[in-house]
């Protein structure tokens, strides 16, 4: 739960150039293309998570309402090590004027790693997009 109204945390999902300054894996991000309405649509990211480093592209779909709520989800379109990169994020209003988060992430590479080394990746980039979301949002 994050102590923060949807529509705050979604405007820290939504500002991907800003990652770098609060996902400490992700080194660089470059928006490729916008939707209509000012969304980015297709993403290219630099990762530096221990074992997994890549330069990806992203394709985003932003089915949120007008107060936050809703999902973001991404998926890989191209990249050299990661074989997938698809996830998530789901924001659901609390009465109390807090944010429900969810986060939802499927990691597959090109590349035979051990599966303790690749939990530990994953377990980095996931404990990155929920607890350092929710520090930054709240730090706001």
């Amino acid at each position: 739960m994050i102590e923060a109204d949807a529509g705050t945390v979604l405007d820290v999902i939504a500002d991907l150039e800003a990652y770098p300054e609060w996902a400490s894996q992700l080194t660089e991000v470059e928006i490729l293309t916008e939707e209509g309405d000012g969304w980015p649509d297709r993403v290219r990211l630099t990762m530096d998570a221990g074992i997994i480093k890549d330069t990806y592209t992203l394709d985003y779909d932003w089915d949120v309402l007008e107060d936050g709520t809703g999902t973001v989800s991404w998926s890989l379109v191209e990249a050299s090590v990661l074989r997938a990169m698809d996830g998530t994020y789901t924001l659901t209003s609390a009465d109390d004027g807090r944010t429900d988060v969810s986060y939802r992430l499927s990691v597959d590479l090109k590349i035979p790693v051990l599966g303790m080394l690749k939990r530990k990746a994953e377990k980095v980039i996931i404990d990155t997009a929920l607890k350092g979301l929710k520090k930054r949002v709240e730090s706001l």
